[in-house]
């Protein structure tokens, strides 16, 4: 009789090359996706004089350091040296390079599963720790550092220790104006950024699986910033309906053979984790965050915590907090101005977000600036055929190119120093969007609430009798 097995076991197994006596697993990889910032991993390749083993099964991608607007003439020499040396890596190594001008352009992990790159059932590893999004498709996903991305050039392997199981289950329905971002937020406040740690996570539960593929993505991406290896889903009917027909998705009887398998990626009825979580959908509320860490966050009707009130040695950090955002413990986070938005990155740039978004900000107009930057090219020429950047730009924000923006930053998309962003992204850590801003994470909807409003706001009333 075998053991009851967990979709992570299952993962696990069908990649495990050989175990050394420390309990580390030589894994074999199945998608290698590059950026910008995995030059250092092939300077290394280059100092050995050695090659990328598999070169079809790694990808590039231009998305960090991707100017937003002006490609054809990139301004900062700096921006310029990192985008060449990509090219140059990739055309060395006979890599298929997702380029500025090319179709497919946008960040890595949105790039991955619209181009059907991303598979249940797969090992993909990327030298960027939001890899974690790609676990919404039944994917063994994780990122990794430049050494480890060298060793995976090299070798098309890595070396890994077997994190422990845990499953977040959030059982009901969603409320009206709650999406996988409050979700996610929700956990992570209720467990702490490091709530998940030394952990792969497993979401399941009715909530979960009404989710469309978009939302899913959105919840395995932040499974980092509660402290947890990857995340994962098991593939259903919504998983496989979304990768029907993607370029490079199984055709014809393959696709077939396919779907055999992927339904065979499930957690048996009596597997056993190291943490069983259970949520409830209704009472999750529209989230924001409040301070510098993504634990740091309340529903939108609440009031800041008093510092003093936490527990575990987290009221300093608080304390720290609440001195950089400007806030004060005991006040509503709802009616805090803003001065700028953004909505974008691989957490929440999809086409589903944008359009949560343009269903607040249609035949309204922003009180503060704002910038939307899609999550890839195609994802920017759907929204134009569905007119959304018309409601975007009539509303007053700004509508770009595909890439990570004001995300992290490297692209010259920041917030100036001292001024507060309403936020789609996942990190809120000091300067994470430029040096002295202060981000408050939230929904793409509630993003533009923000907008229209000029300060935090609860998203729902603004969505009363608008379709979403």
């Amino acid at each position: 009789m075998t053991a009851p097995c967990t979709l992570l076991d299952r993962l696990w197994t069908a990649h495990e090359i050989v175990r050394r006596e420390d309990g580390a697993s030589l894994l074999w990889v199945d998608r290698h996706l590059v950026h910008e910032g995995s030059h250092h991993a092939f300077g290394k390749l280059a100092s050995r004089g050695a090659r990328v083993a598999e070169p079809d099964l790694t990808f590039a991608v231009v998305d960090h350091y991707a100017p937003t607007r002006g490609r054809d003439r990139i301004a900062d020499p700096q921006i310029k040296y990192m985008v060449e040396t990509l090219r140059k890596n990739a055309h060395r190594h006979g890599l298929r390079l997702f380029d500025l001008k090319d179709p497919g352009q946008g960040i890595v992990h949105v790039v991955g599963p619209e181009q059907g790159l991303t598979l249940p059932g797969l090992l993909i590893n990327c030298g960027d720790s939001h890899t974690s999004t790609h676990g919404a498709f039944g994917a063994l996903a994780f990122g990794i550092g430049a050494t480890e991305v060298a060793h995976v050039l090299a070798t098309q392997t890595i070396w890994q220790k077997k994190p422990a199981a845990m499953r977040i289950r959030i059982e009901g329905r969603l409320g009206p104006g709650v999406s996988a971002k409050d979700i996610a937020l929700n956990w992570i406040a209720r467990l702490g950024a490091d709530g998940a740690q030394g952990h792969a996570i497993e979401y399941a539960g009715s909530a979960v699986r009404d989710l469309s593929m978009e939302g899913r993505m959105t919840l395995c991406n932040l499974s980092i910033e509660g402290g947890g290896r990857f995340g994962l889903i098991a593939p259903d009917e919504t998983t496989y309906a979304y990768l029907r027909g993607r370029p490079y998705a199984p055709q014809g009887s393959v696709w077939e053979a396919a779907l055999a398998n992927w339904a065979k990626l499930i957690t048996d009825g009596t597997a056993t984790f190291d943490q069983d979580i259970h949520l409830n959908a209704r009472e999750i509320a529209p989230t924001v965050t409040w301070g510098t860490s993504p634990e740091q966050a309340i529903p939108v009707t609440a009031t800041i915590p008093d510092p003093n009130t936490l527990a575990n040695g987290k009221a300093q950090g608080a304390r720290d907090a609440l001195d950089y955002m400007r806030l004060a413990a005991g006040r509503p986070i709802e009616g805090t101005p803003v001065d700028q938005v953004f909505i974008g990155s691989c957490t929440n740039g999809r086409i589903e977000d944008l359009r949560h978004a343009a269903a607040v900000l249609a035949g309204r107009k922003a009180k503060v600036s704002g910038l939307v930057s899609p999550g890839s090219a195609l994802v920017k020429a759907q929204a134009e055929e569905e007119g959304l950047d018309r409601i975007f730009v009539d509303a007053g924000l700004d509508w770009a190119d595909a890439g990570c923006s004001m995300c992290v930053g490297m692209n010259g998309d920041l917030v100036p120093p001292g001024k507060r962003c309403a936020s789609s992204t996942n990190r809120n850590f000091r300067g994470r969007q430029g040096p002295g801003a202060l981000t408050h994470l939230m929904s793409p909807a509630m993003v533009a609430a923000a907008a229209i409003t000029g300060t935090i706001t609860d998203v729902r009333p603004l969505l009363e009798g608008r379709a979403t």
